[in-house]
């Protein structure tokens, strides 16, 4: 691997965020989420990770959000084992390879300069395949052919930099291409979204926040057959439990107050009937 081939635009170095995170995360005795393949990445990428200035609380929980998103798609190929996975604005993560069961067909989609990123570490398959798109140039649905299988939709990290105008064409356009989906995403609160511009990470990057959103059942009045499935807090996960007592406690109090608990959390919604 040439490490100096692989470079990226300020505005791409937010896909390095979650990538470093589990590479520190992944070299801990008792991680919360282990992946290798982010050690094998960040050892062959030429830059300088501590230029993002990830705080510790934002590190952990990235790598909790990872780990739900992991077992959600673990729990569907559970019930359906042959169903299909969009992974949007896939970025260079692994979750294909951390979740496959040999039966499921998988398409990981982001802007083609990370697709042409992603061949360095990654080979497709007559089940795992690249989208080279941008999430809102829609025609990339047109490459997918579901053949009446389950779709699961993950957009992890991903709507936040989207209008909300965009997030509702999106899931009309998903809607109308597929007659039943399930998609699962994490969003911010109003309140966050609007404060996080002073995140260190988000300065670096010169990444812009565009979307959140107080009350989830409100995406339901978007258009006819939406329905919401779960809501999903940080505060509920079993990897608390792996985290030294200063941030257990901490996740503690968050759970009692809704305006914490609501900050940053993952929704499951049905598209379609």
């Amino acid at each position: 691997m040439d490490r100096a081939k692989i470079k990226f635009k300020q505005e791409k170095e937010t896909l390095l965020i979650p990538l470093y995170c589990k590479y520190l995360e992944s070299r801990k005795v008792l991680p919360i989420i282990k992946d290798e393949k982010a050690i094998e990445i960040v050892n062959s990428i030429d830059y300088d990770f501590e230029h993002l200035e990830i705080p510790e609380q934002t590190y952990v929980t990235i790598c909790i959000r990872a780990k739900q998103f992991d077992k959600y798609a673990r729990n569907y190929l559970m019930k359906v084992p042959d169903s299909v996975f969009i992974h949007l604005g896939c970025g260079l993560d692994s979750r294909f390879h951390r979740v496959d069961n040999n039966n499921v067909e998988w398409y990981d989609l982001d802007f083609s300069e990370v697709i042409e990123i992603r061949k360095y570490f990654y080979n497709e398959s007559d089940k795992y395949h690249f989208i080279s798109s941008s999430v809102m140039e829609l025609n990339w649905l047109e490459k997918i052919n579901p053949e009446n299988r389950q779709i699961i939709i993950l957009a992890e990290g991903l709507f936040m930099y989207l209008k909300e105008e965009e997030i509702k064409l999106l899931f009309k356009a998903i809607k109308n291409k597929f007659s039943k989906s399930i998609i699962i995403f994490d969003c911010y609160s109003e309140i966050t979204a609007k404060g996080i511009k002073n995140h260190p990470s988000i300065k670096r990057t010169g990444a812009v926040i565009n979307w959140g959103i107080n009350n989830a059942k409100e995406i339901e009045s978007w258009d006819d057959n939406i329905h919401l499935i779960e809501e999903w807090y940080f505060t509920q996960s079993e990897e608390l439990s792996k985290l030294d007592s200063g941030y257990r406690v901490l996740f503690k109090i968050m759970g009692l107050f809704p305006l914490a608990k609501k900050a940053h959390r993952i929704l499951v919604f049905q598209l379609g009937m």
